[in-house]
C-alpha cells in the first residue's frame, strides 16, 4: 500500500502529522511537542477533491486545527506489507 505524510504547526507550536491512503483519507495522525509525540485524531475532509482538509485534534492544547492541502502536492512511498504472525506448521512424521 502507498502511503504520504502530511504536516502542518498547529497554534501552540506543536507539529501535526497525518499518514493517508492512496484515496487521501487519513489512516493515522500524530503530534510531536518538545521532545513528546502523542496520538493526534486526524480526519480527512473533501478527500475526493483537488484541494482537501484535514482536521486533527491537537493533543498538547486540545484545539481543533483544520489545515488545506493540494492532492497534486502528495508525494506516496511504498509501505512495507504486513504478515500476521502464523506459528510454524508442524512437520510431518516428527516425535511428539
Amino acid at each position: 500500500m502507498k502511503v504520504a505524510v502530511v504536516e502542518s504547526v498547529c497554534e501552540c507550536q506543536a507539529k501535526l502529522f497525518a499518514e493517508l491512503d492512496e484515496r487521501r483519507r487519513a489512516m493515522k495522525g500524530w503530534s510531536r511537542q518538545r521532545g513528546r509525540q502523542l496520538p493526534a485524531p486526524a480526519n480527512t475532509i473533501g478527500p475526493d477533491r483537488d484541494r482537501f482538509d484535514i482536521g486533527w485534534m491537537c493533543p498538547f492544547c486540545t484545539r481543533n486545527t483544520l489545515r488545506s492541502f493540494l492532492a497534486s502536492t502528495l508525494a506516496y512511498r511504498e509501505t512495507m506489507p504486513t504478515t500476521p504472525s502464523v506459528p510454524p506448521a508442524p512437520i510431518s512424521g516428527a516425535p511428539r
